[in-house]
């Protein structure tokens, strides 16, 4: 997974990250925005989009918040994975 949104983003879903991805693979889950990992192409164009700096590439999550890079991959294939952000 290339990149990873984490606990900032709670609460907060800026949705500016949104808006410069190329390929649209961020997606709106109830508490928080996350990026596909099957879709995320590596461009970082969304890293310093983030007001909250809650994106990180994966290898950069801090110690504290590495619990954020499987529950990003873990909601996609939950029951009720997270849809396409609304503006």
């Amino acid at each position: 997974m290339p990149y990873v949104i984490t606990e900032a983003c709670i609460g907060t879903k800026d949705k500016a990250c949104v808006d410069v991805c190329p390929v649209d693979c961020i997606y709106e889950g109830e508490d928080q925005l996350y990026i596909h990992p099957d879709e995320c192409i590596d461009c970082g164009a969304c890293e310093p989009e983030c007001p909250v700096t809650a994106i990180f590439p994966e290898e950069d999550v801090p110690a504290n918040l590495k619990q954020y890079i499987a529950k990003n991959k873990d909601v996609f294939a939950g029951p009720n994975p997270p849809g396409k952000p609304t503006r």
